[in-house]
C-alpha cells in the first residue's frame, strides 16, 4: 500500500494533495461501489445508489461543518470563476451596488465580473499594500444598505487569509475556496459561502455552495435555470447530470475530515503544520524572507523567497530531489509557495521544515 513515505510530497495550490485513504476507497469503487457490479462514474444519477451518495455527502457535510439547518447545500460546476458572476446575477439588481473587498487576484477578478452586471464598491483596495495583509474592520468601507459584501477568506497567491469574519449589516458573501473546512466557520457571519473543490474538499470540476434560504427567495426569475440558485436548490443540485465522481470524491473527504475528528482537530493540525514551517522561515530571516504580514498569514499557502531569483531556482531543484513538487511561487508573485491543505501529511511539513533549515544552513 502506498504511504506518505514513498508518493512524492505534493506542496500545489491545486489540484492538491487528496487524503490517502480516500484514494484508496475510490481504487474500489470506481471498479465496483456498494457490491453493486458497477463503478461510480457508471450509475445513474437517478438511480439508487448515487442517490444514496448524494444523500450520504450532504448529510456529512452539515455534519463536518456543524451547518445550520436554514441553509442549503449545493454541488455545482464551472469553479469559484462561474460563481463571480452568477452571484451578481442572482443577487446584484438593477440600481443596487454590492461591496467588494479585494485581497488579491481571486478577489479582483470577482469584481471584474460583478462589474459586468451591476455597481460594484470598492470597500477596500489592497493593491495599495501589494496585498501583503487583510484588512481589520475598521479598514474597510463599506457604503450602507448594500446588497451584499463580498471577500476571499484566504489568498492563495499570497498567502494571506481573514483571521476572523469580516462584520457587515449587508448580507456576506465569501469565497472560501481555498481555505473551507480548514477551520471552525461561524455561520451568523455568512450568508452564503462557496468553494471550488481542487484544494480541500476533492477533484476539481465541483463547487461546493452553502447558501441561507432567506437568500434564494431574491434569486432573479428571468435567469436561465443553471445561473439560478433556487432553481438550482429546487432540483436538488440535479437540474441536468451533475458531476457525479466529484460529489462522490466529496463525499469520501468528508467521511475522512469526520474520522480525523472534525475541524477543530482539523484546525489544530493545521495550526501545528503551518508553525512548523514559518518557524524555520522566521529564525532564518536573514535569508528567506515571507510575503505575508504576521498577522496575515494563511496555515493554507505559504508565499515566500529566498535571497536571490538563483537562489530561488536551485531551491526548486534540490526540493525536488527530496521528492518534493509544486514548490514554484504563482507567476504573480514568484518566489515560492508552499500549499499544505488539510490532507497534506503533517509528516511532510515535518520533512520540509528540515530541509528549509537545511538549505539556508548550506547555502
Amino acid at each position: 500500500m502506498t504511504t506518505t513515505t514513498d508518493r512524492k510530497l505534493n506542496f500545489s495550490a491545486g489540484p492538491a494533495t487528496l487524503p490517502e485513504p480516500v484514494l484508496h476507497q475510490a481504487q474500489i469503487d470506481i471498479w465496483d461501489i456498494a457490491q453493486s457490479g458497477i463503478g461510480v462514474c457508471e450509475h445513474s444519477h437517478r438511480g439508487p445508489v448515487f442517490g444514496k451518495v448524494v444523500e450520504e455527502t450532504i448529510s456529512n457535510c452539515r455534519l463536518i461543518g456543524n451547518i445550520p439547518d436554514d441553509f442549503e447545500i449545493l454541488f455545482m460546476q464551472g469553479g469559484a470563476t462561474l460563481q463571480f458572476a452568477m452571484l451578481a446575477m442572482n443577487f446584484l439588481g438593477n440600481g443596487e451596488t454590492a461591496n467588494y473587498v479585494d485581497t488579491g487576484v481571486w478577489a479582483t477578478k470577482a469584481i471584474k465580473e460583478a462589474k459586468k452586471i451591476g455597481n460594484v464598491h470598492l470597500a477596500y483596495d489592497g493593491s495599495e499594500s501589494n496585498y501583503d495583509h487583510c484588512p481589520t474592520d475598521d479598514a474597510i468601507q463599506a457604503i450602507d444598505n448594500a446588497a451584499y459584501l463580498h471577500y476571499c477568506s484566504n489568498n492563495t497567491i499570497y498567502g494571506t487569509r481573514f483571521s476572523r469574519p469580516i462584520t457587515s449589516v449587508s448580507p456576506v458573501i465569501c469565497d472560501m475556496s481555498s481555505d473551507i473546512f480548514s477551520r471552525e466557520i461561524d455561520w451568523k457571519s455568512f450568508d452564503m459561502v462557496y468553494a471550488g473543490a481542487q484544494k480541500n474538499l476533492g477533484p476539481a470540476g465541483v463547487v461546493l455552495v452553502v447558501i441561507r434560504k432567506s437568500m434564494l427567495e431574491k434569486c432573479v426569475d428571468t435567469l436561465p435555470l443553471m445561473l439560478n440558485y433556487k432553481a438550482i436548490t429546487q432540483k436538488g443540485s440535479m437540474l441536468n447530470t451533475p458531476p457525479t465522481f466529484g460529489i462522490y470524491l466529496m463525499g469520501e473527504v468528508f467521511k475522512w475530515l469526520l474520522s480525523e475528528g472534525g475541524l477543530q482537530s482539523i484546525e489544530e493540525r493545521n495550526e501545528r503544520k503551518a508553525g512548523m514551517i514559518y518557524n524555520v522561515l522566521d529564525s532564518c530571516s536573514d535569508f528567506y524572507t515571507t510575503f505575508a504580514q504576521v498577522e496575515s498569514r494563511s496555515r493554507m499557502n505559504i508565499s515566500f523567497k529566498t535571497k536571490s531569483a538563483e537562489l530561488d531556482a536551485l531551491f526548486l531543484e534540490e526540493s525536488a530531489r527530496m521528492g518534493m513538487s509544486g514548490l514554484k511561487g504563482h507567476r504573480n508573485l514568484g518566489g515560492l509557495r508552499a500549499s499544505i491543505y488539510n490532507a497534506f501529511p503533517e509528516e511532510g511539513c515535518a520533512r520540509f521544515a528540515e530541509f528549509l533549515d537545511s538549505f539556508a544552513s548550506t547555502h
